[in-house]
C-alpha cells in the first residue's frame, strides 16, 4: 500500500496545469505550489497533468521544472513527475554511466519490479536511448559481474504466486545452491540460472527450504565472503527478490546515517517506492531503528527538498 496522500477532491488536470504555469511565472518560482500539486497526485494524474500542460502551453512540463528548480529538490520533483517506467529507464541509464555508475541500482530495479513493469521500463529505455539496457549493461561491466547482471536484466521472470510453487524443485535447487555456495562456486551456471530465471515465489520457497535444511539463511552462508563485490551483488539480488522492504530500509538507513545525507539514494527510494510498498518500508524502518522514518528524514534534510520528501511519505509536516 502506498503512503501518498491525495486530496479527496482532485482538481482537474487543466486546473493543476494552470496553477503550475502560474508557479513558474513572476520573479520567483512558487516551490510550495509545485509541492502541493505534484506531491499529492498519483502516477496517472501526473501523466494527465503533463499531457494537458503540453497541450495548453506548448511546453514540456519536465523541461520547465528543470529550468526553474535546482539541486536535490529538482531531482526529487523530476524523478517523481516521470512515469514510473520512464523513471526506471532514466535511473538505469544513470547507473551505467561513468560519473554516476552504480550497478547496485540495476540489481534493485531488475529484482524489485514486477516482470511486466520491468519489461516496460526496458522498452522506455530503448525508446529514449536508442539502445537496449542489456547491451549497455554488457558493455559497461565485465567478468563475474557481467555474468550475473546480463541475465538478471535480460529475463522476463514469471511473477507466480505461492500456490504455484513446485516443492520438488525447491528441494532439489536448495541442495544445488548449498553445494555451490559451500564450494564457493558463486559464479556457477546453475546458481546464476536459479536466481535469474525462477519466479519470486519459487525462489522464496527454495530459500525457505535452504534455511530449514541447512540451519541458516543463504545470505548468512555468503557472509564470510561479503567483501567481494560479486558476492555483495549476489546478496543484494537475493534480498531484493525475497524481502524488498528490508533491502530498502537498509538503503534508507545508510543514506540517513552517512556523514552528510546521501540524497541521491534517499530520493531514489522515496520516489520509486511511495506508490508501491512505502508503508511496509516505514514499518521495517521503525522496527529496526526505533525512530519513525519521517522523523529521521525531517532531522536530516531541510527546505523545499525536505517538504517534498515528507509529502511523498504521506506526512506534510513531521
Amino acid at each position: 500500500m502506498a503512503s501518498l496522500r491525495t486530496p479527496a477532491n482532485i482538481p482537474l488536470p487543466e486546473e493543476d496545469s494552470e496553477q503550475l504555469h502560474k508557479a513558474f511565472k513572476g520573479w520567483g518560482t512558487n516551490e510550495g505550489m509545485i509541492i502541493s500539486i505534484l506531491a499529492h497526485r498519483n502516477a496517472t494524474q501526473r501523466s494527465f497533468i503533463r499531457a494537458v500542460y503540453a497541450a495548453n502551453y506548448n511546453k514540456d512540463l519536465l523541461k520547465e521544472l528543470d529550468k526553474e528548480l535546482s539541486g536535490d529538490f529538482e531531482r526529487a520533483v523530476m524523478l517523481w513527475t516521470l512515469d514510473p517506467t520512464e523513471r526506471d529507464a532514466y535511473l538505469a541509464k544513470e547507473s551505467t554511466q561513468m560519473f554516476t555508475k552504480n550497478i547496485w541500482v540495476l540489481v534493485e530495479i531488475a529484482c524489485t519490479r514486477p516482470a511486466l513493469e520491468f519489461f516496460k521500463a526496458k522498452q522506455a529505455y530503448q525508446a529514449r536511448y536508442r539502445t537496449s539496457l542489456e547491451e549497455d549493461v554488457a558493455y559497461h561491466t565485465s567478468g563475474d559481474v557481467r555474468k550475473l547482471l546480463v541475465p538478471l536484466v535480460s529475463t522476463f521472470r514469471y511473477d507466480g504466486n505461492a500456490d504455484e510453487v513446485n516443492v520438488k524443485v525447491a528441494r532439489s535447487e536448495a541442495k544445488t545452491l548449498h553445494k555451490k555456495i559451500s564450494e564457493k562456486a558463486y559464479t556457477d551456471e546453475d546458481l546464476i540460472r536459479i536466481l535469474t530465471t525462477r519466479s519470486k515465489a519459487q525462489i522464496n520457497a527454495t530459500l525457505n527450504r535452504f534455511k530449514d535444511k541447512f540451519g541458516s539463511s543463504i545470505t548468512k552462508f555468503l557472509k564470510e565472503d561479503s567483501n567481494d563485490e560479486y558476492v555483495q551483488l549476489l546478496k543484494t539480488a537475493i534480498k531484493c527478490l525475497t524481502c524488498p522492504e528490508k533491502y530498502f530500509e537498509k538503503v534508507l538507513r545508510r543514506a540517513i546515517v552517512k556523514m552528510g545525507t546521501d540524497e541521491w539514494a534517499l530520493t531514489r527510494v522515496v520516489t520509486t517506492r511511495a506508490e508501491v510498498d512505502m508503508e511496509r518500508i516505514k514499518e521495517e524502518y521503525l522496527r529496526r531503528n526505533s525512530v519513525p522514518l519521517d522523523r529521521a528524514i525531517a532531522n536530516d534534510t531541510s527546505g523545499d527538498y525536505k517538504d517534498m520528501i515528507l509529502a511523498l511519505l504521506g506526512h506534510g509536516h513531521a
